[in-house]
Parts: C-alpha cells; structure tokens; sequence
C-alpha cells in the first residue's frame, strides 16, 4: 500500500505552527507495512487543495489529511474532498445530533457554524472524535481509501489510536520492524564508508543520520511476519556491530544519559556536577532518569566566577588560567566531587557558539582520582552535555 500525507492549513506554510502531525503518522505507518512515498502541505484554499487531493488520488493508495476540520469558513478539507470526488455534502442527523449532546454535555449552546461538522458525502463513513467537535471522514472508493482527520494533535492522535490505526492493522499484508543504532566517535562520512555494503540492500533498507548524540544508523526491515522481519534485522545489526564495535552506545530509545546511568549502578558509583556554559541542562538530564536518586548526588550551576568560588574552585586557579580553561574544568569537578561527597565529578565551562563568534569550545572535567580533560568544540549546549556524557561513558567502560 502506498501512503501519502497531506497537511492542510495555511498557518504551516507561514511557519507559525510546526507540523508535527505528518512526522507522527510518518512514524505510525511504518510498523504497519505501509509504505510512505510522499508528504506534503496546502493552505486554506479550496482550489489548491482540490489540486492536491487530485493528484494524491492518481498516485497512492492511502492518503491521510490533517487539518481543515473545524467549524470555519477557512476549513475546506470536506468541501475540497467532496469537489474532487464530485459528491454533495448532505447533513448527516447521527452526526448533528452528536455534535448537540456534546455542547449540551459542556453547557455551551451550539454555534450553527458546528453543523458544517455534521456533513458527509456517500462514499465517506465517519470516524468518532473522543477529543474534539470533528469527525473524521473514511472514505473508500476505486481501490483507495482516503482518510481525513482533525488538525490539533491531540484530537488527532486520539483517533488515530482508537480509530483508526486498528482498521488499517487489519488490512496490512506486511509488518516492519525497525532498529536504530547509535555511534559516536566516527563522522557520518566515516560510519557511511564503514558500513557502504550495507546501503546495496534492498531489505532491510539503510540509512546514516548525523544527530546531537553522535551517528545514528537506521534498519527498517519488511516481511509477512514479524518473526522473519526481526531475523532480517538481526542479521544486518550483526554485520554492523563487527564494524564498529565499540562505537556503538546504544539503541533505539537509549539516551546517553540512561546508558552513563545504568554503568554508575552497575559499578556502584555516586556522581556529581558542576555546570557554566551548559547552565543546569546536564544535571537535569541526568535527573530525568529514574533511577537517578540512586547514583545521582545532585547538579550545581556556576555560570559566574563568584559561583565557582562559592563551591570550592580555587580563584587562584581561575585567575592564573581564565574560567575557559582545562585547569578550571578539572577543579570545577574536583569541587563538586568534594562538596556533594560523590565518587566521580564532572564538569563544563566553555564559550558556546554564536552568529559574532562562530566556533565556540568547551572543556570538561572528570574527576575520580585521576585527572582528566576532554575537549571539545560547542556549537550548543547539547553538544557540550553529550561530549560530557561520552566522556564519562568512555571512563567507566
């Protein structure tokens, strides 16, 4: 089955709504078996739109709206669908009458602009909304089907759970199983030369992606059955691991911050932090671990020299070598090691990048007896909490 997205509304085409509902249902179909092939974005204009619907119903099979629901002059997904199907929009009296025990249920009189709401066409069935005023519309016609949903993602995303997503489970003639594993230390062109044997497979499919948290390289294998899917992903995750070996960090939904994590429980090891540049988002990534109480003494921010000085780095060190420095890094962790009676402390203190200065450079600090630096260019904070954590990683394996 071929798919294709189609958001509606012209708020995303002037950039002041992020369309996040066509990277979730991108994401919804895949372990469906459901081949996406093209996404794209129409304003609120009945003409336009009729457009795009038609030339989605020539080359896919499934498409998927969103948006253009609503009660409003500007909501044209219906008018358009009906257009390009060359069908009359009828009242449908379920559906008004739905609509009016729903504003009654919330103590509002109904707006008579709602009954746009409560319009169908032949070929279309309507799909429930728990979450909000507007229907869905399932329509089936000349080996397609054409489903439209609701625009706020929380409406949307609710029908698509319950509603939808069901029905199509049980059409699906393929499952997908995807894996993503994720490296650091190696550029995206080096992992990509590594593993090019890779990219000539036609299943799995393959593909090298360059994040904050390092490379990460994403499998997506189809097949009649899940067993067979999970053995053809196997097989290739093997051929990876043989050529990066200790690249690898993690996989699928592991973060950095769990992986350090379960190595300090695994050791038996308390950490502390202290932060400048990184300004509390390294403690709070790592706070955001459940386990954290257990190995997790606590984050203290130092963005001033003052601050520093308050939590024990020598202002002789801070004077003599500048806040930006190596010797400052490793006596910020040393400090916190100290004060928050950890094992290990770690710390960063760096410039990070801006539009007058281009590169910006960070240094962290480990201090677990030995002394060491890590250096590292930051263009953001992020990079900057990864180098941390990578560093961290590197110590305790």
């Amino acid at each position: 089955m071929k798919a294709e997205i189609i958001s509606i509304g012209t708020e995303l085409l002037l950039g002041e709504v992020t369309d996040t509902n066509a990277s979730y249902l991108a994401s919804q179909l895949l372990p469906l078996g459901i081949d996406l092939y093209w996404v794209s974005a129409v304003g609120d204009n009945q003409g336009r739109l009729v457009e795009v619907l038609k030339r989605a119903w020539q080359r896919s099979e499934l498409i998927l709206t969103t948006g253009g629901l609503g009660p409003t002059d500007d909501d044209l997904t219906r008018d358009a669908i009906a257009e390009m199907l060359g069908e009359e929009m009828e009242l449908e009296p379920s559906l008004e009458r739905s609509l009016r025990e729903r504003f009654a249920r919330m103590g509002i009189e109904m707006p008579l602009s709602n009954l746009k709401q409560a319009t169908i066409i032949p070929s279309a069935k309507p799909i429930p909304n728990a979450a909000g005023t507007a229907p869905g519309w399932w329509v089936e016609r000349d080996g397609r089907i054409l489903l439209a949903m609701p625009g706020p993602p929380r409406e949307l995303e609710e029908m698509w759970r319950k509603e939808v997503q069901p029905r199509l489970h049980q059409r699906s003639a393929a499952v997908i199983v995807r894996r993503t594993i994720k490296t650091i230390g190696l550029n995206e062109a080096a992992v990509g030369e590594l593993v090019s044997p890779l990219f000539s497979l036609a299943n799995p499919t393959f593909g090298v992606y360059a994040k904050p948290d390092g490379i990460h390289l994403r499998l997506a294998a189809k097949a009649e059955d899940r067993t067979q899917a999970e053995k053809l992903i196997a097989e290739s995750e093997a051929r990876i691991r043989a050529v990066l070996g200790d690249h690898i960090w993690g996989v699928d939904d592991d973060t950095i911050e769990t992986v350090v994590g379960h190595l300090l429980i695994k050791k038996g090891l308390s950490l502390a932090c202290m932060e400048d540049c990184s300004g509390g988002w390294l403690a709070a990534g790592i706070n955001d671990i459940p386990e954290s109480p257990s190995f997790f003494k606590g984050g203290l921010v130092a963005c001033s020299n003052e601050a520093k000085i308050a939590f024990g780095v020598d202002a002789g060190i801070i004077s003599q070598y500048g806040a930006v420095s190596p010797e400052v890094a490793q006596a910020m962790a040393e400090a916190a090691k100290t004060l928050l009676k950890a094992d290990i402390g770690l710390s960063t203190t760096g410039i990070l990048e801006t539009r007058e200065r281009p590169m910006g450079i960070a240094y962290i600090g480990i201090a677990d007896g030995n002394n060491r630096v890590a250096v590292g260019r930051a263009r953001r904070k992020q990079m900057v909490i990864s180098t941390a954590l990578f560093e961290l990683r590197k110590l305790l394996l």
